[in-house]
């Protein structure tokens, strides 16, 4: 053909060529065949590896900032530090991430694509533990992992048969499914084992579907409220009396169980000074009096030791000081006593608490203090506590008036206040120092409001200030009763993913030949993927099998000649064998292809080959 022909119009030359001219028209899927082509995809392993990969990342704001349904005060305190970027995180729900809808979304498709993978995948499994172990091939002799073996026999049709039948009770033993295939010439046994191996794995898949089942269901009758119990203060476990409460969509007003709890003592320990670690605080004790169904009993809530009350779970989040501050107006009448929970800002409790006295006074009043438990004085006079415990407290305070902002209808944080409509009058910027308080100790508000008093709680008797100042307890109580589930469905996620790692899949074969005064063996053994453990799991059964041969007196192992050693010694070289050796490798089997099959003179045999391990 000439080079000047135009290539693409070449009638030997399909027209979809790399060089043609004409492109591929490919059929139009239509509404339908777009949602199969979308369902394939989304049910690919390779999806829901994607997905699964995809939640792992999406759980990890989770960690990062803190969480409502965890830690509503670590969330408050965020809000406070951050308030210009707080509304954008809380609106993208980075403090809600389990509950927020693009959360979700990765959960549910995670959920569907393993569904789709895993039926499919149990259907085949089912199909293939009901299938007979495939045919002998005909050359054991190419496959990598091959012994030959030939013994000496008084019948050797006969003996052939029999040592069969010992090899098929043999590998039964050892757990592998047998079926017997024989033939004029020959006796073989087929065997395999390993399908637990593929059970384990789709059990793995199936628990983790089972872990997203009960984690949404679950979800939807789980509630967790916080509550902050100063020490005396009793909780109602009613929805009035929490804090803060997040509760599945599923669980009513009356799911709560009846019980109420008193914080009796906060306990908490610290490393004395001079020692290594001074001022880490130690264990912390949170004891409380529970009343149940008409019975009082006492116990202790500590770190990672929740104590069970009723069907909940009573945990420890936090603990800090709580001073006592009442205020009075100029004529000595008491507008406001509380012992107010101040929140903790470094390892040492310097905590900030916030006082807000709408009512009694002639105007709104704010209180901004600090609390100090181990007062201490830099060279810039500002305090600072040297020491969690308490050795000698001081209350400082700063006075706010003006509109609180309480009556506009506007949720408000008790430990925030807002001095945007707000004067201040005593601390830095003003003419007047801020109040400083030691127990026990009474100071005058500014501008004639009256008075505050910080209250000495110690008990009578008292020698020191140990006791001056009442403690609290952030408590959280959980009810899920999708915990047991969850950790069942764990486990076994984990014994399945054992079974798929260490259990090998394998087929092995035992095929016996007889000949004039002898029989000749021959083992092999094929793996699916890597399995190192081949090889020596062929010679054990060659071994095993001899040795039950000798015991039953079949066949008798071919003595070897007395010069073996004196041959072994020589130098001169071994003589050449007329049998071919088998190969050291599968390289001369191209992937896909399966060699042809000697009948052997026996036109009745089928075709057999060298199987592939499904």
């Amino acid at each position: 053909m000439s080079s000047t022909t135009d290539r693409s119009s070449d009638p030997l030359r399909p027209s979809d060529h790399v060089d043609g001219e004409e492109s591929i028209t490919q059929p139009r899927l239509g509404f339908v065949g777009w949602l199969r082509w979308g369902w394939r995809q989304l049910t690919s392993m390779r999806t829901a590896l994607i997905l699964l990969l995809v939640l792992a990342i999406a759980a990890i704001p989770g960690s990062i900032f803190p969480q409502r349904m965890a830690d509503p005060n670590g969330v408050t305190q965020w809000e406070r530090d951050n308030p210009d970027l707080f509304p954008i995180l809380d609106g993208l729900k980075l403090f809600d991430v389990y509950l927020s809808p693009w959360f979700s979304a990765i959960y549910l498709l995670l959920f569907a694509s393993l569904v789709g993978c895993v039926i499919p995948r149990i259907r085949h499994h089912a199909k293939a533990l009901q299938a007979r172990p495939p045919r002998t091939p005909a050359r054991l002799k190419r496959l990598a992992d091959f012994r030959a073996v030939e013994r000496t026999s008084t019948d050797a049709p006969a003996e052939a048969a029999a040592s069969i039948d010992i090899a098929q009770k043999q590998l039964k033993a050892l757990g592998y499914r047998v079926e017997r295939y024989d033939d004029k010439r020959s006796s073989s046994v087929s065997a395999e084992r390993g399908y637990w191996r593929e059970t384990g794995n789709l059990l793995f898949h199936l628990a983790l579907v089972g872990v997203l089942i009960t984690v949404g269901v679950g979800g939807g009758f789980a509630y967790t409220g916080q509550r902050v119990l100063v020490e005396g203060e009793t909780f109602a476990n009613t929805l009035l009396d929490y804090d803060s409460m997040n509760r599945g969509r599923f669980v009513s007003d009356g799911a709560l169980a009846p019980y109420s709890m008193r914080l009796d003592s906060f306990d908490v320990t610290y490393q004395p000074f001079g020692e290594p670690g001074s001022g880490q605080a130690g264990d912390f004790s949170a004891n409380v009096t529970v009343q149940e169904n008409g019975e009082e009993r006492t116990g202790s809530v500590k770190v990672n030791e929740p104590l069970g009350v009723a069907d909940d779970n009573v945990f420890l989040l936090g603990n800090g000081y709580a001073p006592t501050i009442t205020v009075r107006d100029p004529a000595g009448d008491v507008v406001f006593t509380n012992s107010t929970p101040f929140l903790p800002q470094d390892n040492n409790m310097t905590s900030l608490g916030v006082i807000k006295i709408p009512d009694g006074l002639s105007e709104q009043v704010g209180l901004v203090g600090f609390f100090y438990p181990t007062t201490g004085v830099l060279d810039t006079g500002a305090f600072f506590s040297g020491f969690g415990d308490l050795t000698n407290p001081t209350l400082t305070l700063d006075v706010y008036t003006g509109d609180l902002g309480i009556n506009e209808g506007i949720p408000r944080s008790v430990y925030v206040l807002d001095t945007t409509g707000m004067t201040k009058v005593t601390g830095r910027t003003t003419d007047l120092e801020s109040i400083e308080l030691t127990p026990g100790q009474t100071a005058d508000l500014p501008n004639g409001l009256g008075t505050v008093t910080f209250e000495d709680e110690s008990p009578a008797g008292a020698t020191d200030a140990s006791q001056s100042v009442k403690r609290f307890a952030s408590l959280q109580i959980h009810r899920d009763a999708s915990g047991p589930w969850v950790l069942g469905f764990a486990l076994l996620a984990l014994g399945g993913l054992m079974l798929a790692l260490f259990i090998p899949r394998r087929r092995v074969w035992v095929k016996a030949t007889a000949a004039d005064g002898a029989v000749s063996f021959e083992y092999a053994g094929l793996a699916r993927g890597e399995d190192p453990t081949l090889a020596t799991a062929v010679d054990d059964l060659v071994a095993g099998h001899a040795r039950l041969l000798d015991a039953a007196g079949v066949t008798a192992a071919v003595p070897e000649p007395e010069d073996a050693g004196e041959a072994q010694d020589s130098d001169e070289p071994a003589a050449p064998s007329d049998e071919p050796a088998a190969p050291s490798d599968e390289s001369e089997i191209e992937p896909g292809t399966t060699p042809a099959t000697e009948s052997e003179g026996d036109p009745d045999r089928p075709a057999a080959d060298i199987p592939k391990v499904d």
